[in-house]
């Protein structure tokens, strides 16, 4: 069995390597510069304009009565921050640094910037291009505009068909449903001594209940529950922050310094390239806020919303609030706790038995010491870093308790929206009679990636890496392709500095 994991292993990370290669790097960033520039950074002079439309939305404001969609914009927003705030702002912000250093939320940064203008456009264009379903739902997404904003013809049905296809296959398989239940199901059984087979049980309960009520429950409960959610994981962070606050500038120095070279404050030495924290970090990225997968348009798409500008605005705050904020937060916890030097980006190795204490850089052993932990159990990555850098200012245990209960918050809620997107790619590509099949077997592929653990965790990730990439690609492609409408309807908008409420 071991034997052909660690073949699995290998070749996951040979495909995931290839699809977020260079290419895959250049394609969205060149997507998010040409969107930003089109739309006169919009992610900059509209800011506070779209943050203002996030409190009416929370005040029932942000919406007129004769509105047509399934389900208001701040709740739709909410669906999207949903499926958008997950693990990956705390496993896999965590998984990156573990793996590509701590230089690697740099480049998180710098694509989640002009990934809000990606954001926008994909939200603008989800409004714009949505269709009325055959019964009665609004229905859109990348595989709507693309058919129906570019010249219809052959290549824009097989690039939208195939965008419904990825999308689905990243939702059974990838982000959207075993990356969740791994991290999940590891959070729990390390801090909780729960067996993956319950959580797993319990999980495919809870979701079950929502997503059978579709959009409208899914966004009932998003609205609800995201909000405090990330107040929750918010609070825990701060604390170690503001313990650490002495040392804010060195942890920047630290994050800085090894996005751009191999050699970390203090002579440590990242055992990793430039071009890997690179690739991680706009990976991981996107994994997180989702800029440039399309996916997000989904929900956007169900808005009480007339305005595709406006639409466009209140999507791109899910980014802002994803990669700018909450993963800033995982990012300061685990460099000031001192935490990434247990990583193997700087050689220790989470097979215990590799662990050559001997080869070990004196700070690694130090910091260790420091805090107490056992080098010979192996190296931190995913939930584990995370908790472990909560738990060196939070006592009792209790910052590993608090990732343990974000950790299935985030998750559940990413597990609800994610249901959503993937059911809305399939029917596109075979109706609404689809929705129920895959209902259950979406929940039955819960089991999946939480029985997944130790050094194969990496599989679920890199799977969820590939999916993203696959569904990334006709998305982009799309997105070039209209920045024309999306610049020409954008600058009528807002022509004369004009703001909307």
């Amino acid at each position: 069995m071991n034997s052909w994991l660690d073949t699995l292993l290998h070749y996951s990370f040979s495909i995931r390597d290839f699809m977020w290669g260079n290419w895959m790097i250049a394609l969205l960033v060149i997507t998010g510069i040409v969107l930003t520039v089109v739309t006169q950074f919009i992610q900059i002079r509209r800011l506070g304009n779209a943050l203002r439309l996030i409190v009416l939305g929370a005040r029932g404001k942000d919406y007129a009565e004769h509105d047509v969609g399934d389900i208001s914009p701040f709740a739709a927003l909410m669906t999207a921050l949903a499926a958008t705030v997950g693990n990956g702002n705390i496993a896999g912000v965590a998984t990156a640094i573990a793996t590509g250093g701590p230089g690697a939320p740099v480049w998180m940064w710098i694509s989640g910037f002009f990934g809000m203008a990606t954001k926008y456009a994909e939200g603008f264009l989800g409004v714009k291009y949505r269709k009325v379903a055959e019964d009665g739902t609004m229905a859109g997404g990348p595989m709507y505009y693309i058919r129906y904003g570019l010249k219809e013809g052959t290549f824009s049905k097989i690039l939208a068909a195939t965008f419904a296809v990825c999308g689905a296959f990243a939702a059974l398989f990838g982000t959207g449903n075993m990356a969740q239940s791994n991290s999940m199901a590891l959070a729990f059984k390390s801090q909780f001594g729960v067996p993956p087979l319950l959580s797993g049980t319990v999980l495919t309960l809870l979701v079950g209940l929502v997503i059978i009520g579709g959009i409208k429950r899914i966004g009932a409960v998003a609205e609800r529950l995201v909000p405090g959610m990330i107040v929750f994981y918010f609070a825990g962070a701060l604390a170690v922050i503001l313990s650490n606050v002495s040392h804010i500038l060195d942890a920047f120095e630290i994050i800085f310094t090894s996005a751009f070279s191999t050699q970390a404050v203090g002579g440590a030495l990242i055992g990793t390239s430039v071009q890997k924290a690179l690739s991680l970090g706009v990976s991981r990225g996107v994994l997180s806020n989702e800029s440039g997968l399309g996916s997000a348009a989904i929900a956007q798409s169900a808005s009480k919303s007339s305005d595709p500008a406006k639409n466009g605005l209140i999507a791109m705050t899910g980014t802002f609030i994803d990669t700018l904020v909450v993963n800033t937060m995982t990012t300061l916890t685990i460099v000031l706790s001192g935490m990434w030097l247990l990583t193997p980006a700087v050689g220790v190795d989470l097979d215990k038995t590799r662990v050559v204490l001997e080869n070990l850089h004196p700070r690694v052993i130090e910091t260790a010491q420091q805090v107490g932990y056992n080098l010979s159990n192996g190296g931190l990555s995913s939930t584990a870093l995370t908790a472990a850098a909560f738990n060196t200012v939070i006592p009792f245990g209790m910052g590993g308790t608090i990732i343990a209960v974000a950790s299935f918050l985030f998750g559940f809620t990413t597990l609800i929206g994610w249901a959503y997107y993937g059911e809305q790619c399939l029917e596109y590509i075979a109706g609404v009679k689809v929705k129920k099949p895959y209902r259950v077997i979406y929940i039955g592929l819960l089991f999946i990636g939480a029985n997944l653990q130790g050094q194969y965790l990496n599989v679920v990730w890199n799977v969820g890496d590939i999916a993203n990439a696959m569904m990334a690609f006709p998305n982009l492609i799309g997105l070039l392709f209209l920045a024309g409408i999306v610049a020409r309807i954008t600058n009528e908008s807002f022509r004369g500095g004009r703001r909307i409420f």
